[in-house]
C-alpha cells in the first residue's frame, strides 16, 4: 500500500517535467524556424542586392532591404564624401511632402557623425539620451530607437546605414545588429562591383568620344568644328555645366580661351588666364587633372578671378602631346553641385591628349595645304612669267616692227596704242606674279597694302554701283614704310570717296605705283570733275598728309575728255636712306 502510495503521489511531477519540455522544445523550433525565415530573407536580401550594377539602384535597394531585415519604421543610407561629411542620403520610409517640410538634408553631425568619425555599429534604446545627439529639426516625426553601421568598400568606409523605430520592439537587440552588420559585407562587395562597372562604362565612353574625335578630324572638318565637339563631349561625360579649352597667345605667357560652352561661356570666352600662377598653373605644370571641390575658395583661383564666378567643382588638365602643353581642357560644375570623382576625371588626361593629337595633326594638315598652295602659286607665276608675259612681249615687238610698214596715220595711232596697252598689260600680269610669290594665303595678304588697298576698292563698289578698276606695280608691301601705307589708304578712301559723292563717273581707275623709292597713287574717273561749290576741306588733308611726309598732290582733268584725275606721291624712304 504504502507502496503505490508513494507511486501515486509521485506521478504528476514527472508529467509537469513532460509539458515543460515540450513547450521548450517548441520554443526552440520556433525559434529556429524564425531564424531560418530571417536568415532566408537575409539571403534574399543579398542576392537582390547583388543582381544590380547601376550604383544608385545599388543604394536604394541596400537601403530597403535594411529596413526589412530589422523591420525598421525609418531607415537611411548615408553616403561619406572627400570632406569626411555625407554628400549623399537616401531614406526610407519618410515621403517626399515630408522630406520637403524637413529642409535640407543632414550633413553629418549628431548621431549620423558619430559614426563617420567611429566607423562602428551603435545601437541606441533612446537616441536623445547619447552625447551626440543633437535633436530633431522642425517637422521631423519622432524616432527614439536607433541601430547603425558602417559599410566598408574594401578598406575603406563608403558610407553607414542608420535604422530607427523597431517595429514590435523597445529596441534593436543584438540579432539586429549581427544581421545588419552581414547585410552591410554584402552591400560594401555589390557597391564596390557596381562602382567598376560604372567606371568600365564611363571609360567606354571616353574611348567612343576619342575616337568621334578623331574621325571627325580626319572627315576634314574645320578646326573649331573640332574644338566644340571635343568641349561638348567632355561637358557630357563628365556632367559638368562649363567646358572650356584654352590655349596660349602667340607670343604672349598668358592663354585665350578659343572654344567656351555652358553657364555663361560667352562672358567667360573674352577673359585671358595667367598660365604663370593660380589653379591654371597647376595644371600646367602637372602630369594628372588638377581638381578643386570649391573654386571660389581655393587659394588657387587667382584671388578671385572673374573666370571662376559662379562655379563650385574644377578640374584641369593640360592639352597637349609630345610633353609640352598647348594650353588647358577646363570642365566646372555650378557651386554647390558635388565635386569631381577620381572615376569622372581619371580618364579625362587620355581624352585631352588625344584631343591635342587631333589639333596638332589639324595644324600639321593646315601646314601641308598652305604649301601646297604656295606650290601652286609659284607654279601659276613662273607660267605666267614664262609663257604669259613672253608671248605678250613677242606680240609687243612685232606691232612695233609692223608700224614702219604701215603708211595710214590712223592705223599707225592704233597701233601705238595697242603697244601701249599691251605694255600696261605685261605691268599687270608682273605685279600679279609678286602677289603670288609674296602672300601665302589670307591673313598675311590682307594686312599688306595690296591686300588693304583691294578691299578698299571692292568696298567702294556699293557706293559707285560698279567696281573700279585696280592696278598694283612693284613691292608695295616690302617697300612701303607701314606709317606711308596707312596715309595711302586714308587718301584712297577719301578720293574713291569725292568721286562717288561729287563726280557722277560712270567708270574709276586706281593706280598704285611703288618704285624709285616712290609711291604715286593715282584715281581716275571720266565724271564732271570738282564742282566749284564743293567744300575743299577733305582735299587740304589729303594735301596735308603728303607734305607731312615729304611729297606732293595734284589734281586736274583726265587727258581725254572731261573728268578727274588726282595724283598722290610721296617717297618711301627718308632722304638719308
Amino acid at each position: 500500500m504504502s507502496g503505490e502510495g508513494r507511486g501515486g503521489s509521485e506521478h504528476p511531477l514527472p508529467k509537469l517535467r513532460l509539458d515543460e519540455l515540450l513547450d521548450e522544445l517548441q520554443a526552440r523550433i520556433d525559434a529556429a524556424r524564425g531564424t531560418q525565415d530571417r536568415v532566408h530573407s537575409l539571403l534574399e536580401a543579398v542576392l537582390s542586392v547583388g543582381r544590380e550594377l547601376d550604383l544608385p539602384h545599388v543604394l536604394r535597394r541596400i537601403v530597403e532591404a535594411a529596413v526589412i531585415l530589422v523591420d525598421a519604421e525609418y531607415g537611411a543610407l548615408g553616403v561619406i564624401g572627400e570632406d569626411r561629411t555625407l554628400s549623399e542620403f537616401l531614406t526610407v520610409g519618410i515621403d517626399d511632402e515630408r522630406r520637403a517640410e524637413i529642409g535640407d538634408l543632414p550633413s553629418g553631425h549628431g548621431i549620423l557623425g558619430e559614426l563617420i568619425r567611429h566607423p562602428a555599429p551603435l545601437r541606441l534604446p533612446e537616441l536623445s539620451e547619447h552625447p551626440s545627439s543633437y535633436g530633431f529639426p522642425a517637422h521631423h516625426p519622432p524616432m527614439h530607437s536607433f541601430l547603425g553601421v558602417p559599410i566598408r568598400v574594401r578598406d575603406r568606409v563608403f558610407g553607414n546605414l542608420y535604422l530607427t523605430e523597431k517595429r514590435g520592439a523597445a529596441e534593436f537587440d543584438a540579432e539586429d545588429e549581427a544581421v545588419l552588420s552581414t547585410l552591410a559585407v554584402a552591400a560594401g562587395v555589390a557597391i564596390e562591383n557596381a562602382r567598376l562597372y560604372e567606371e568600365t562604362r564611363l571609360r567606354e565612353r571616353w574611348m567612343r568620344a576619342g575616337a568621334d574625335v578623331t574621325s571627325t578630324l580626319l572627315s576634314g572638318a574645320p578646326g573649331d568644328e573640332v574644338l566644340e565637339l571635343i568641349v561638348d563631349r567632355a561637358r557630357e561625360i563628365a556632367s559638368a555645366d562649363v567646358g572650356m579649352i584654352a590655349e596660349y597667345v602667340t607670343g604672349a605667357d598668358d592663354l585665350r580661351p578659343v572654344r567656351a560652352a555652358g553657364a555663361d561661356a560667352e562672358r567667360r570666352s573674352g577673359l585671358v588666364l595667367a598660365a604663370q600662377e593660380g589653379f591654371v598653373g597647376a595644371v600646367l605644370t602637372t602630369a594628372e587633372p588638377v581638381v578643386s571641390a570649391d573654386i571660389e575658395h581655393d587659394a588657387r583661383n587667382g584671388g578671385g578671378a572673374a573666370q571662376w564666378a559662379g562655379l563650385g567643382p574644377v578640374v584641369g588638365v593640360p592639352l597637349g602631346a609630345g610633353g609640352k602643353a598647348r594650353g588647358v581642357l577646363l570642365l566646372g560644375r555650378l557651386a554647390g553641385r558635388t565635386p569631381f570623382s577620381d572615376s569622372a576625371t581619371g580618364p579625362l588626361l587620355g581624352f585631352a591628349g588625344q584631343a591635342a593629337l587631333a589639333l596638332e595633326l589639324a595644324e600639321r594638315r593646315r601646314d601641308a595645304e598652305q604649301l601646297a598652295l604656295l606650290q601652286d602659286r609659284d607654279r601659276i607665276a613662273r607660267d605666267l612669267h614664262d609663257l604669259a608675259i613672253q608671248r605678250l612681249f613677242a606680240a609687243g615687238m612685232t606691232l612695233q616692227s609692223t608700224q614702219r610698214f604701215v603708211d595710214h596715220p590712223e592705223a599707225v595711232e592704233r597701233l601705238s596704242r595697242t603697244v601701249d596697252d599691251l605694255d600696261d598689260t605685261i605691268k599687270i600680269i608682273r605685279s600679279t606674279i609678286f602677289g603670288l610669290r609674296t602672300h601665302g594665303g589670307g591673313a598675311k595678304e590682307d594686312s599688306g597694302l595690296r591686300g588693304r588697298a583691294s578691299e578698299a576698292v571692292k568696298a567702294s563698289a556699293t557706293s559707285f554701283g560698279f567696281a573700279p578698276a585696280l592696278r598694283i606695280e612693284g613691292l608695295v608691301d616690302t617697300d612701303v614704310p607701314g606709317d606711308v601705307a596707312d596715309h595711302a589708304l586714308a587718301v584712297l578712301g577719301e578720293a574713291l570717296s569725292n568721286a562717288a559723292r561729287h563726280a557722277g563717273a560712270r567708270s574709276v581707275d586706281v593706280h598704285l605705283r611703288c618704285a624709285g623709292g616712290e609711291l604715286a597713287l593715282t584715281v581716275t574717273d571720266d565724271g564732271c570733275g570738282v564742282p566749284d561749290g564743293v567744300a575743299r576741306s577733305g582735299l587740304r588733308n589729303l594735301e596735308e598728309r603728303a607734305h607731312a611726309l615729304g611729297g606732293s598732290l595734284t589734281l586736274g582733268e583726265r587727258r581725254e575728255g572731261g573728268g578727274t584725275r588726282l595724283v598722290w606721291r610721296v617717297p618711301t624712304r627718308s632722304a638719308g636712306g
